[in-house]
């Protein structure tokens, strides 16, 4: 009984309340507009998502350098794609 308690409870939750990965493509219009794009709502988002990495990741009692090395690959993905144009040129250029 408790299983199908718990399939049930997920209908019960409002659109605004669920994670991304919890919502159906025929709600996610709904759910983008009930998002707070506010710039007090932006910076909580960006401190929500911070706060998760650092714990997930970085304060964690038997470390790695995965946390560190996702940051690295992600700045550098960054700076590629920012650079892209100049790169692009730089490579069909021929030297003789």
């Amino acid at each position: 009984m408790a299983s199908s308690e718990c399939f049930f409870s997920s209908f019960l939750v409002p659109v605004k309340e669920k994670k991304l990965m919890d919502v159906k493509l025929g709600e996610l219009p709904g759910w983008i507009l009930m998002r707070d794009f506010t710039p007090k709502g932006i910076a909580g988002a960006f401190q929500r998502g911070y706060y998760r990495y650092y714990n997930k990741y970085v304060n964690v009692k038997k470390g790695s350098v995965a946390g560190i090395s996702m940051v690295l690959a992600a700045y550098v993905l960054f700076n590629y794609c920012r650079c892209y144009k100049e790169l692009k040129h730089e490579r069909l250029r021929k030297y003789h």
